[in-house]
């Protein structure tokens, strides 16, 4: 019998890597004819290093504002602050340099401008299908590995539900983004290894999924063994500018199949709730509930499972064990109780996390929250 699928391919035109951020960014911006260039960065990078200033001189009298108070996880408060600023600057492109949650909230803010939304409660008119398509894009260099710049959904949290809720429009995705390693040497080391087990669970459970493609798991593969390679040598040597490209490029890799239709599972879908309810950062979401997902799942997908444990450089042995020793390696928490969490919570998690996109789509069926709580049982 054949097999058959769908791949859907992004509105992103280019991407750049191992040149100069600043220099990518005049270059992109002088392609598309942009005049009047907003950007959203991240405030510590502005205060704190030359990085946001080499690219407002990159791109002269171009800039025509800055914002850089964006909370993590994206609040909806601080998408409208953006959007309010940005529409006063009569912006014709966003640039972001930042985090995934500078990179999410630009997205939204390109909703916003389309649809004339400049309230809160605003933002509910663009979480339906018919919203208006952005006409000011994006343009995004990263600073961390989540990848987000590389999918056109953008989460952002909802201050009076806790709940993080996505947009999304095949136009929100960045035109350009730009992965210049030099920009990341700025990142908490923490942060910086997180997010890269944030990129290695996007191909964990991109290959796992039961909606895999060839062309999917091809990337999602490679991106594993880039990731698996290039974190360790970064905490070994921070210098090393080419291994942390490597793990850029890894991380791109990561999102072939996210960004092609592929849902992700289980370990993604408690990480949205574990950011929401109780701001544990995304990366370290993936670290604590990724390896309890692959044993839970094991019974379903264990010719899945031998294939990362083959990309990680273990052939045969168990893909659970596998991340849980990588994972421990790099230093980050591998427990619910490492990052505050007891089981009196697991009933609010587990119901909650039912309602995300990718819990229903975990690749052993879930068919409520008794099942969940199983899971975080193994994460407790």
């Amino acid at each position: 019998m054949l097999t058959s699928g769908r791949v859907v391919f992004t509105a992103m035109e280019e991407v750049h890597y191992g040149k100069p951020a600043a220099q990518s960014v005049a270059e992109v911006v002088t392609a598309h004819g942009a005049e009047r260039v907003f950007l959203m960065v991240s405030g510590t990078l502005n205060r704190e290093t030359d990085e946001i200033e080499k690219v407002r001189r990159a791109l002269g009298n171009k800039c025509v504002g800055t914002f850089d108070k964006m909370p993590p996880h994206s609040p909806r408060s601080a998408v409208i602050a953006a959007a309010a600023q940005a529409r006063e600057a009569r912006a014709d492109l966003i640039v972001t340099l930042g985090g995934g949650s500078i990179t999410d909230a630009a997205k939204a803010v390109q909703l916003c401008l389309a649809n004339d939304i400049s309230t809160v409660d605003g933002l509910d008119k663009v979480r339906n299908a018919d919203v208006k398509a952005p006409t000011v894009r994006q343009v995004s260099i990263p600073t961390t590995l989540s990848a987000g710049e590389f999918s056109g959904i953008a989460g952002v949290t909802n201050e009076a539900t806790r709940v993080k809720e996505l947009f999304r429009h095949p136009l929100t995705i960045p035109q350009a983004v730009i992965l210049d390693p030099e920009v990341t040497r700025h990142t908490p080391m923490w942060l910086f290894l997180s997010t890269g087990i944030r990129a290695v669970d996007h191909c964990v459970e991109g290959v796992c999924s039961n909606e895999s493609t060839e062309f999917t798991n091809a990337s999602a593969l490679h991106g594993l063994a880039m990731l698996a390679r290039g974190l360790p040598k970064v905490k070994a040597d921070p210098s090393d500018m080419k291994a942390r490209l490597d793990c850029q490029i890894g991380s791109w890799l990561s999102m072939g199949g996210l960004a092609a239709g592929v849902p992700m599972g289980a370990s993604h879908g408690i990480g949205y709730v574990l950011g929401a309810v109780f701001d544990v950062p995304h990366g370290h979401t993936s670290c604590i509930m990724l390896p309890s997902v692959m044993r839970w799942n094991k019974s379903a997908n264990a010719d899945r499972q031998a294939l990362i444990a083959n990309a990680m450089g273990h052939p045969g042995k168990d893909a659970g064990d596998v991340l849980d020793d990588f994972i421990r390696g790099l230093g980050m928490p591998r427990s619910l109780s490492e990052v505050k969490i007891g089981k009196e919570h697991f009933d609010r998690i587990s119901a909650q996390a039912m309602g995300t996109p990718w819990v229903p789509r975990n690749p052993r069926k879930i068919d409520g929250p008794a099942q969940v709580r199983e899971i975080l049982e193994l994460a407790a």
